[in-house]
């Protein structure tokens, strides 16, 4: 568990202390990040705090959504906060929430696909609180954490007189409030979908490589089917994402214009980084599904391609089948039982009968050379 007070370009970690002790600062912000684990523990306490902090408790069922490590991506609302489940990566040693009998602990493919293992993420959005419930040792939290910490403290400049720009808190600086540091954590969340697809991305241009190389047998039919079951895995989670976000939008955009706790200019900057966070997920959608047609496309040429060589070596055969008949004919016509066979008494005869072989071997060659029929496919 880990709290943080954010007043304006400042960043603060508050040390660890039980939630009775918890106090709303008299300017800025509260994030309290809390374990799934914890949570579930601490339901009433953590219900109190909010009451005492907020004048408000979670509805039972968002209590639920919260607790349910199998929710898929969700947006809701209430009158006194927003609540929002977001899936992210993670991998079987990061604090994946899946039962081990349900946990795909043996999956096949490159090491890469077994990232393709999500668990969601809750953001409850109040006016100067932001409640998150994540898996335990959640890295991706720890990792922004240390970001903001070092944005909201920066080294000191060796001009003491330097003041701090107001756009700090912009797009590059400190979160300016509760709502836009849940849209820094979920555009966070999908920078991960994006470096997981240019993994995956040249994981497949290695196997469609083999599959068009002609001196190559492929055998990793279990990974590309595995690779392709992750793709449409990802596809359904950033859809589910997508709606998430648009539903954040829509309700982003009946906010009353009086509300005292953000001003114009920060609900345009939500909307921004909002519409910013949904063209993120549309482009990790776009590019899945690319890479999904690009899989599907592979398979089909590597097919073709040897049905094509098949039917090039079955030509080959049936070429050299009719060269060898007219011969086999006529060495069955000199092994009949016969007293007087033309050629069969005389001293060249079999000189005679080999060099019409020879010459009709030969002429049928150039005839089925001449044809194309013998002529090699150039690679």
């Amino acid at each position: 568990m880990r709290f943080f007070h954010i007043n304006g370009s400042q960043v603060t970690e508050l040390s660890a202390q039980p939630w009775a002790q918890l106090r709303l600062p008299a300017s800025g912000y509260l994030w309290l990040s809390c374990p799934r684990a914890e949570f579930e523990q601490h339901q009433a306490v953590l219900q109190a705090t909010l009451q005492r902090l907020c004048a408000l408790q979670l509805v039972d069922l968002h209590v639920s959504d919260l607790l349910n490590a199998h929710l898929p991506s969700r947006y809701d609302f209430t009158s006194l906060y927003d609540l929002l489940v977001f899936h992210r990566l993670t991998t079987a040693t990061s604090g994946s929430e899946v039962p081990p009998a349900n946990r795909t602990t043996h999956r096949g493919g490159p090491p890469v696909l077994h990232h393709i293992d999500t668990s969601p993420v809750g953001f409850v959005v109040l006016d100067r609180l932001l409640l998150t419930v994540h898996p335990q040792d959640c890295a991706l939290r720890d990792s922004y954490a240390q970001r903001l910490l070092a944005s909201g403290n920066p080294a000191p400049s060796a001009d003491a007189s330097a003041v701090p720009d107001a756009r700090s808190t912009g797009a590059r600086g400190v979160p300016s409030s509760p709502a836009d540091l849940m849209l820094r954590l979920v555009n966070h969340m999908v920078d991960g979908f994006l470096a997981l697809r240019r993994e995956l991305s040249h994981q497949l241009d290695h196997w469609q490589a083999e599959l068009l190389n002609p001196k190559t047998r492929f055998a990793n039919w279990n990974m590309m089917l595995a690779a392709r079951q992750s793709l449409h895995q990802i596809d359904e989670v950033c859809e589910d994402q997508r709606s998430a976000i648009q539903d954040w939008i829509e309700a982003l955009k009946g906010w009353p214009d009086s509300d005292p706790q953000s001003s114009q200019h920060e609900r345009d900057l939500l909307h921004v980084r909002s519409r910013d966070v949904l063209e993120h997920i549309e482009r990790v959608v776009h590019h899945v599904r690319q890479l999904e047609q690009s899989a599907e496309t592979a398979v089909q040429i590597h097919f073709n391609a040897q049905s094509h060589r098949t039917n090039e070596i079955m030509r080959t055969l049936t070429v050299l089948t009719a060269v060898f008949l007219p011969l086999n004919l006529i060495a069955g016509i000199f092994g009949m039982n016969f007293e007087f066979i033309p050629l069969l008494h005389r001293s060249n005869g079999f000189w005679l009968a080999m060099s019409a072989m020879a010459l009709i071997a030969t002429g049928l060659v150039l005839f089925f050379w001449r044809k194309r029929y013998l002529e090699r496919t150039a690679r």
